[in-house]
């Protein structure tokens, strides 16, 4: 992974992100500007023909691309000021999830 992405206004950002293990779910995408909360870009599976978006998020600003079932990008075009923000790749294993009745 490359920790900083430097880029020019007006540019495109590119970051990476491997879900390891994982390859039967998405790769979800956060942004949190210091001293906000992580707001919620888009997630991406490698079978969807396109992400799903945050609110009032959408192409071409944010999109998602994939190698494989578990290496994503997240590309954000035309870059500005306020874009500037740490980027989180998350994911979870659907394999894991148990169902629960009470």
């Amino acid at each position: 992974q490359k920790p900083v992405v430097s880029v020019r206004k007006g540019e495109t950002a590119t970051m990476d992100c491997n879900l390891g293990t994982v390859t039967n779910s998405s790769a979800r995408w956060y942004k949190q500007i210091p001293g906000g909360v992580p707001q919620f870009v888009l997630r991406f599976r490698h079978d969807w023909s396109s992400p799903k978006y945050g609110t009032g998020l959408s192409a071409p600003k944010f999109t998602s691309t994939h190698q494989s079932t578990s290496d994503y990008h997240l590309i954000i075009s035309n870059v500005e000021e306020g874009d500037s923000a740490v980027y989180y790749c998350h994911t979870w294993d659907n394999s894991a999830k148990e169902h629960v009745s009470h």
